[in-house]
């Protein structure tokens, strides 16, 4: 992903790894302690979809419409970060079945928790990319600051 950014290659790149059995306030509480970097000009990036479930992905179908849990998991999400509802998003699972067929395993969901964790008091929300590929897989990609 980053040779897009960087073609040049011409930055230090360090891979955190996810233990998924954790829990997710495990990942925030991480998130929260990487918080400092932002301070010395450190790029944080978090790689997963809010949707991700390959199961129920269209092989083939490029324009088959997204399946409903999907779209209103997104949507949910979206509104969860704008309104700064912290909380609501280490706690997906309680966010009921659209939720479970939109992760259905957290390794995909958690790199979202790192982020969040990394927003200062009043940082502005942006979604400089959308839209749900493959009927189950969700490209929205969430910018703090």
């Amino acid at each position: 992903m980053l040779c897009h950014v960087y073609p040049e290659a011409d930055v230090p790149v360090i891979q955190l790894s996810i233990d998924e059995m954790q829990p997710p306030d495990y990942h925030y509480e991480i998130g929260k302690r990487l918080a400092p970097l932002r301070d010395e000009g450190v790029l944080i990036i978090g790689s997963g979809s809010v949707v991700h479930n390959p199961n129920a992905y269209a092989w083939g179908r490029p324009d088959a419409k997204p399946y409903d849990w999907a779209e209103r998991f997104e949507s949910k999400v979206r509104a969860l970060l704008l309104d700064a509802k912290d909380d609501h998003l280490i706690k997906y699972g309680d966010l009921g079945r659209d939720a479970l067929l939109s992760a259905p395993t957290p390794d995909h969901y958690l790199p979202l928790l790192y982020v969040v964790a990394l927003r200062r008091k009043g940082e502005q929300v942006s979604f400089p990319v959308e839209g749900i590929d493959g009927v189950s897989v969700s490209m929205l990609s969430v910018q703090i600051g």
